[in-house]
């Protein structure tokens, strides 16, 4: 047990410098530990909440070296080009686009000391409140189980995003034990993930308002239904029905996973507004908050310079980052209202006037105009360019999250969404297509098209609504790409479909390199610890 000891030292030091005395008896006047350190219920949720905190660092594209960068970075949808004299960054997000990437990646090094860091705060907490007597505090045993098993969630939560980045990784449930962990296979992590959520998660509490950004019983059967779905890759064995289960237990409310309603919310935008706590669909999201001195920055990677603050009304500008790749971009038809709502293309103009916004590098004082293609504009060149030859109005930019205007009581106060009501959807019906054999059934169309009809109006839903004859596993995976652009998922995505070594888009061509399906363990982390075993094919 580790114990902290409150001490009286001021006169010892006197004693010390005045008398060298070495006789010295320390007097203990109180002494802090797990089991007593906590006093009141809100003491152990604000221990249980630091890793929340920090899982901003890592989960989002507020930072540039997690889990979003690697898993949009390295998929078919979106690119950090270099722009004329800014972006190249070492190459580093040219070697993501074309899978080139080494063992020395430091964005990739950053990316595992996130996220093991983050885990280590989840066995901090799981550690301190396990020890915690729940009659000393006030609280039954149930809510105490149910402190823990939020923490535990958690856990499995970051291990889900470990394995699916490394795979093969140690399992480390005490903070230093051991000093160098082994390296375990991935179907032993799966296991682990798979008990941790099935011991836990019916000691959640139901999704509610309350919970928002909290682990609730119904991010855990997402996280059941997610995990299933992918098993066939991190297991070697399908689960398809269990996938299935867990999905409709948020589908239809089964189980105690919420306690009102949760439906598809039919205003396009309402996931992810700066109101989107309220959202009909959103079952687990990052908060954000700029009454609270942490408001969610969207654009910083994926906004134009300073002068596009002029056309959005925010007060912060953006570093030109991430670009819509052009053949992303081409896959939405232009009767798709998600193409004119989603995405910043185009003429830009400073908000309620006719005012073009000007460029500010290779078109200074010329109008700004986004262009689907990401190259320089000189004289005789064609196509769509390439990672190394585009200008600062490269390619479409997002614009699916909206932080509101200035003046808006709510501007900067929407949440970083990670999963909703709409994946459980394209989770069971694709979970359903693959247990028929790729074919899809009437459920499964049904379910897809719940979903994208609200992209169209009547009319063009006649000709663009799906049936059991047009929802191929193909189309399957290209009408997920167009629902969750920008939400980290496509390199998950496209790995699971078979797309992410053979597929080819815009700039990249085929590796048909199947181990980079998994990314190394970086070298530094090698290096540090000895037990630590490499991923195939990286040296």
């Amino acid at each position: 047990m580790k114990t902290i000891k409150l001490t009286k030292i001021g006169s010892l030091l006197v004693l010390l410098l005045t008398f060298s005395c070495t006789d010295l008896e320390e007097t203990t006047y109180s002494e802090l530990s797990e089991s007593n350190f906590y006093k009141t219920e809100l003491e152990l949720l604000q221990a249980n909440l630091r890793p929340f905190t920090h899982m901003q660092a890592w989960l989002s594209w507020s930072g540039q070296n997690g889990y979003y960068y690697h898993n949009v970075l390295s998929a078919d949808q979106i690119a950090w080009p270099q722009k004329g004299r800014h972006a190249y960054d070492n190459g580093d997000h040219i070697r993501q686009h074309y899978h080139t990437w080494t063992q020395e990646e430091g964005r990739l090094n950053n990316a595992w000391s996130l996220m093991w860091t983050g885990l280590g705060y989840t066995n901090t907490a799981i550690e301190a409140i396990e020890a915690v007597d729940a009659e000393s505090i006030g609280v039954t045993p149930e809510r105490l189980a149910s402190i823990v098993a939020e923490a535990k969630v958690l856990r499995a939560f970051h291990y889900m995003k470990i394995m699916d980045l490394w795979g093969n990784v140690p399992i480390v449930t005490t903070v230093g034990i051991p000093t160098n962990p082994e390296t375990v296979d991935r179907t032993e992590v799966f296991a682990f993930i798979e008990q941790e959520l099935l011991e836990n998660v019916e000691n959640l509490q139901p999704l509610s308002q309350q919970l928002i950004g909290r682990m609730s019983r119904a991010v855990g059967y997402a996280m059941l239904s997610e995990l299933y779905l992918n098993a066939e890759i991190w297991s070697g064995t399908s689960r398809w029905e269990e996938s299935i289960t867990y999905a409709d237990k948020i589908i239809n409310g089964e189980g105690g996973a919420l306690t009102g309603n949760i439906m598809l919310d039919q205003d396009l935008l309402g996931p992810y507004s700066n109101t989107n706590d309220q959202s009909s669909e959103n079952i687990f999201q990052f908060p954000f908050s700029r009454k609270n001195d942490f408001g969610y920055h969207w654009g910083s990677f994926y906004m134009g310079f300073s002068n596009m603050t002029a056309a959005l009304d925010y007060n912060f500008s953006g570093n030109n980052a991430f670009v819509v790749i052009p053949s992303a971009f081409d896959a939405y038809k232009e009767i798709d209202i998600r193409k004119q709502e989603w995405f910043l293309f185009g003429p830009q103009y400073k908000i309620d006037t006719n005012e073009p916004i000007l460029g500010s590098e290779e078109y200074s004082g010329e109008p700004f105009i986004y262009v689907n293609n990401i190259r320089r504009n000189t004289e005789g060149e064609t196509g769509e360019g390439s990672m190394t030859n585009g200008e600062e109005n490269s390619g479409a930019r997002m614009y699916k999250y909206r932080a509101g205007r200035q003046d808006d009581e709510n501007y900067l106060e929407g949440d970083y969404v990670i999963y909703r009501l709409t994946e459980m959807y394209f989770n069971k019906a694709e979970a359903l297509m693959r247990a028929n054999g790729g074919s899809a059934t009437q459920e499964a169309v049904d379910l897809i098209n719940e979903s994208k009809m609200r992209y169209f109006t009547p009319d063009d839903w006649l000709t663009e609504k799906y049936t059991t004859g047009t929802l191929t596993l193909d189309e399957l995976l290209a009408e997920r790409g167009r629902e969750f652009i920008f939400e980290g998922k496509r390199r998950t995505d496209l790995i699971r479909f078979g797309k992410f070594t053979t597929g080819s888009w815009w700039d990249h061509e085929p590796t048909a390199d199947l181990t980079r399906t998994l990314y190394p363990i970086p070298l530094r982390q090698l290096q540090a610890n000895p037990n630590l075993v490499q991923n195939p094919g990286y040296n």
